[in-house]
């Protein structure tokens, strides 16, 4: 998409909603309060990744006026030593209904480079509408915005598709509807530097962009037991490749019973 850090890599790497029915006021089985999951970033030019950044996410069960919601947030920053060529400092926020994990309001706050820009929206179920810091957008009845999508597909049953199935979605961003959607590649174990995995892969479509090629060139790897937290997430960018690894978690809601060796 459009201006892209670290944060939002790893929320266009595993978006995965279908914007079918199906889905829409889907229950959450997958997440809890509390959760914490960390990744490391890495970067290559010519075939040797560095350690360049880190991004986490958190929930907490709260409240937003009066409603019962999840507060998730994502933050993600380049590594100290890297901020002279790039520095990135983000954070996302969500407020996601705990009954429906629809999102209620979304808050961006990010500084890539020389590129700044802070974005508030409130949605309105009622008359599906985003309410955004520079005005009132239509929006499907089940938009999702870039991050309470993530613990909204967390949710999806993989066992449903068969590999080459594409899984629709959509995303509200930039003042912005997105119609995009995932191909689902399969099953297969994946290595990644915390250890070794059962995993279900896909390839998430993305638009093109100031840093990511169009295209279904991103490839993502999340745990195939019923956490579905992101493990691995490869992709080209304009200049060279990234690379994400999950790093650290803390109260996952079940047992990461896909890992098969630690490192």
């Amino acid at each position: 998409m459009k201006k892209t850090g670290l944060v939002l890599l790893m929320i266009l790497c595993w978006r995965s909603l279908s914007a079918g029915d199906e889905f829409c006021g889907i229950r959450n089985r997958a997440f809890q309060d509390g959760e914490n999951i960390t990744f490391n970033v890495f970067y290559s030019v010519v075939g040797l990744y560095i350690n360049a950044g880190s991004a986490n996410f958190t929930v907490t069960q709260e409240h937003l006026n009066d409603h019962p919601v999840y507060h998730v947030v994502g933050v993600g920053s380049s590594n100290p030593s890297y901020d002279w060529i790039f520095k990135v400092r983000d954070r996302y926020e969500s407020f996601i209904d705990t009954a429906t994990l629809q999102p209620l309001k979304f808050i961006r706050n990010v500084s890539e480079g020389g590129f700044k820009k802070y974005e508030n929206v409130s949605f309105n179920k009622q008359t599906s509408t985003a309410v955004a810091t520079d005005g009132v957008f239509k929006v499907p009845a089940c938009i999702q915005d870039v991050l309470s999508s993530i613990y909204y597909a967390r949710n999806i049953d993989f066992s449903k598709y068969q590999p080459d199935d594409k899984i629709p979605f959509t995303m509200f961003l930039d003042n912005e509807v997105f119609n995009l959607y995932i191909k689902y590649l399969g099953k297969e174990e994946i290595k990644t530097k915390y250890g070794k995995f059962r995993a279900i892969k896909f390839k998430p479509l993305l638009v093109k962009g100031t840093l990511f090629e169009g295209g279904e060139k991103m490839t993502v790897w999340v745990s195939d037991d019923a956490n579905h937290i992101p493990l691995r997430i490869e992709s080209p960018i304009v200049v060279g490749s990234v690379k994400v690894d999950m790093m650290q978690y803390r109260n996952l809601r079940y047992p990461l019973s896909s890992m098969l060796s630690f490192r």
